[in-house]
């Protein structure tokens, strides 16, 4: 179970790292033009959506990457005290 956990810790960085990358970029430039940001635009907009549309944004800001990044690291925590 622990190599397991270990590669879900790691898949789990990796999506928090892309919410970061995706923020960095959406601040620096609004529309995803260039391929790092293109690519984070993929692969984080499946996970972002639902909660977009569940979660409405606060003061125009849309918390829907920290409600990802959060419940990341609970898991990740979790994921953790099992080995």
């Amino acid at each position: 179970m622990g190599f397991i956990a270990s590669i879900l810790v790691t898949a789990l960085y990796a999506v928090i790292i892309l919410v970061l990358v995706r923020a960095v970029f959406s601040w620096i430039s609004p529309y995803p033009t260039n391929a790092v940001s293109r690519f984070a635009w993929k692969i984080t907009e499946p996970i972002l959506a639902p909660i977009r549309r569940r979660l409405p944004p606060v003061s125009g800001i849309d918390l829907s990457g920290l409600v990802v990044m959060v419940v990341a690291f609970l898991l990740i925590g979790a994921l953790d005290s099992i080995h």
